[in-house]
């Protein structure tokens, strides 16, 4: 399956598998690097493009649409183009979806624009995003089957935490030391250098079986004749249509993105207290390096049941933390020390990884990831108005409190579906019993 450069690592259910493991596996190591370059591209482009915007315009709500101006469309994209995903090889997918970034970048910098086209332009690029996101998705699932999986999606956010810090503080000393176009011009060739990267380096993988309508119907498979929309459009019908995949989905999109309205009021909380940007700038570092800590953890050392069966007290990590910011003059060391541990309980997504893969049809591995991925990303883009709503009729500190309140709500209304999304996966106790 992944040829001659390296076989996919493989244990009985009870052994985990090392990161060096992983890494020997040439595939992998191709799409790691792709997706962490891109990643920084990505961070780095949010913050120059928003500054850009908002020094040109000085409307902060132009600012912050520009920085979240990518959420919305993906939603579009996944009904519409999900499908392809399923259809076309992975390097082709995942190496032009970084190519259009980079020259949607190059577009930006080298020809002037009113600025409702410049957002308008990246909103029409982000709406293919679930196709290149889909298509690593399960590519990551082709080429690390069985138990090496969950690992492989935990180093995966690793990659993906730490590039995030990396793209979010280079972000600001490159567009300080370079202006705001220059530094679009840097997240152009980092995006490019991916595209070429994957496009060159990661070779085909089987595409899956796709099966065809009942006599009579019309094919919805990869050698059918329905459109890409439709198909796109049906299938993800279906997927929401299946109670398991659909309460997966829920489970995976509803907490992350209480916990990012939380985050959203992270500067209004510093800037109501009087304290400093920088101050706040270091509060809302500690997310990323609670996942960073908690995805190395959970992925190197503990076993896949384990994560499974942590979902519940992760849930309660994420949100029982933010309790804390209603109490008036916390300690800002505190406040970090919560914020690492709400980063940490972002981690309980690796729980349902396998219970994921295990519910999609296999034909229908790449347009399900995208959904999974545009769903989070739509939901962690509308939480912040709601936060923001919460925050005009109360302070801050209440607000981001509010915000856990309802994450440990969502985990106990979740309960009693987790035990079922692990029975019967290798390793778990139901899968044993």
């Amino acid at each position: 399956m992944t040829g001659a450069a390296g076989a996919p690592p493989t244990a009985p259910a009870a052994e985990r598998v090392g990161y060096r493991q992983l890494l020997a596996v040439a595939p992998y190591r191709v799409l790691l690097c792709g997706y962490g370059l891109g990643t920084v591209a990505e961070s780095l482009r949010a913050v120059a493009l928003s500054v850009l915007v908002l020094t040109a315009t000085g409307s902060t709500v132009l600012g912050a649409l520009a920085y979240g101006i990518s959420f919305i469309p993906q939603v579009i994209g996944s009904g519409l183009l999900g499908n392809v995903a399923d259809r076309v090889q992975p390097a082709r997918l995942i190496g032009l979806g970084y190519l259009l970034e980079g020259a949607t970048a190059v577009v930006l910098v080298l020809v002037a624009m009113p600025y409702w086209a410049v957002l308008a332009l990246v909103a029409a690029v982000a709406a293919t995003t679930p196709v290149s996101q889909g298509a690593t998705g399960r590519a990551v699932a082709e080429v690390l089957p069985g138990t090496a999986y969950v690992p492989g999606r935990s180093l995966l956010n690793v990659v993906s935490s730490g590039a995030q810090l990396l793209g979010l503080g280079c972000g600001g000393l490159a567009v300080a030391g370079l202006g705001a176009r220059r530094a679009l011009l840097v997240t152009a060739l980092a995006h490019l250098a991916a595209g070429v990267w994957v496009a060159a380096r990661l070779g085909p993988l089987p595409l899956p079986h796709q099966p065809r309508r009942a006599a009579g119907g019309r094919s919805s498979g990869a050698g059918g004749r329905s459109s890409t929309v439709g198909g796109s459009w049906a299938e993800s019908r279906r997927l929401l249509a299946d109670r398991r995949v659909r309460r997966l989905l829920l489970v995976r999109w509803l907490p992350p993105a209480l916990a990012t309205g939380a985050e959203s009021l992270v500067l209004p909380y510093v800037r109501d207290r009087g304290l400093s940007t920088g101050t706040g700038g270091v509060l809302l570092a500690c997310l990323p390096v609670g996942m960073l800590v908690g995805n190395t953890v959970l992925g190197r050392f503990v076993r896949a049941g384990t994560v499974e069966r942590s979902v519940l007290p992760l849930l309660a990590v994420l949100g029982a933390p933010l309790l804390a910011f209603a109490v008036p003059g916390l300690p800002v060391a505190l406040g970090g020390v919560l914020l690492v541990a709400v980063g940490v309980g972002f981690c309980y997504s690796l729980g349902l990884q396998r219970p994921f893969l295990a519910a999609v049809p296999e034909h229908s591995r790449g347009q399900a990831f995208g959904l999974q991925s545009t769903g989070l990303m739509t939901a962690q883009g509308l939480s912040p108005v709601a936060a923001g709503l919460i925050a005009e009729a109360m302070t801050t500190g209440r607000s981001v409190a509010v915000m856990g309140v309802l994450v440990l709500a969502t985990a106990g209304l979740f309960s009693r579906w987790l035990p079922a999304f692990a029975a019967g996966l290798p390793g778990s106790a139901a899968g044993r019993d």
